[in-house]
């Protein structure tokens, strides 16, 4: 059973635990820092951004885990089967980047030798300013890029860990962001196109246990010129009072119940680059994922460890509204994922 969140209060009570499980339509649930009682060493913050055409994509993070910082710049070109990824990572932070307490205004900054990452959110509009010196093979990136943001329904998510009460993920997701501006690599120049480039953030405050992983697709485009999304997820902590599976068509969202993931594999090793069967428990989504490009990102620092496939290319089939219409799905571009932490 879904339980909807509908009225703002803090997310957590005095001893440091959810008040209250579920989603909500808007970011409703308020985030102090201060307020978390598990050892701050745990604690885990981030802004990230997935911006995509079907020409190329890019993915812009600014990370805080407390005992280290992490910023990421991502860039694909679809017709060039080199993937572009630079990772900055300080020890010891200790929380000291600056990161807004709330998704829906506020911004996000961090810079060091050779590169800045600026994500001005001024509510109804957000601006991703960026630069950093050799990025890919001696070259450059740059850019900047608009992001809109009117007032709409969108996913945000309150998710507790069995076994551990002050464990907890606070989770904003916004997808179809139409995106507009240019990036700079090297020489060559990419325009955003509205009505075909579109945004997703993924915004999210934590309390994380040490092993996990999760799934998370999104997509976005115009289904009979009518702007449609959707964002799917999961497969961490406890879902019983909610998912994050929900259709967004024409600024509303039609909230899902569970989602199966059906990642082809051979010889027990999971393909990722061949088609995902995606469907629903209650028979609403019927979707086939056909990859372009796996972005694959593994590290290992001993105390540290990831295993990431961000998986981009075109979701086809059929989705049901919550009223019982049914939409074909046309060829939409956007982006599947299943990462594996040990953090």
């Amino acid at each position: 059973m879904q339980h909807e969140i509908t009225q703002p209060g803090p997310l957590l009570d005095a001893r440091g635990v959810v008040r209250e499980a579920g989603y909500a339509r808007q970011p409703l649930p308020e985030y102090d820092r201060k307020a978390v009682q598990a050892p701050h060493r745990r604690i885990k913050e981030w802004d990230r951004y997935v911006v995509t055409d079907d020409r190329f994509a890019m993915e812009l993070t600014i990370a805080d885990h407390s005992y280290m910082g992490v910023d990421t710049i991502s860039f694909f070109d679809f017709s060039d089967p080199i993937r572009h990824t630079r990772n900055v990572i300080r020890f010891f932070g200790k929380g000291r980047k600056l990161l807004s307490p709330t998704s829906q205004i506020g911004d996000a900054l961090s810079e060091g030798k050779g590169y800045s990452m600026e994500f001005r959110n001024g509510g109804n509009q957000r601006r991703l300013i960026f630069s950093m010196d050799r990025f890919a093979n001696g070259k450059r990136i740059s850019g900047e890029i608009l992001l809109g943001c009117p007032p709409r329904d969108s996913i945000a998510t309150v998710t507790p860990f069995p076994g551990d009460p002050l464990a907890f993920f606070y989770n904003h997701k916004i997808q179809g962001m139409p995106a507009s501006g240019t990036i700079l690599l090297g020489e060559k120049e990419y325009a955003l196109q509205l009505g075909r480039s579109f945004g997703a953030l993924n915004w999210g405050r934590g309390v994380w246990t040490r092993n996990n992983e999760w799934l998370w697709a999104g997509a976005a485009g115009l289904l009979g010129g009518k702007p449609f999304s959707l964002n799917l997820g999961g497969g961490f902590g406890d879902p019983s009072a909610a998912t994050e599976n929900v259709l967004f068509y024409q600024g509303k969202a039609h909230k899902l119940e569970e989602i199966q993931w059906m990642i082809p594999k051979k010889n027990k090793k999971t393909e990722y680059e061949r088609p995902w069967i995606i469907t629903s428990d209650d028979g609403r989504v019927d979707l086939v994922f056909e990859p372009v490009q796996d972005r694959k990102t593994q590290m290992n620092l001993g105390f540290l460890c990831s295993d990431q496939h961000q998986v981009f290319g075109y979701f086809k089939g059929n989705v049901m509204l919550d009223d019982g219409t049914v939409l074909d799905v046309a060829p939409l571009f956007g982006f599947a994922e299943k990462v594996c932490n040990k953090w």
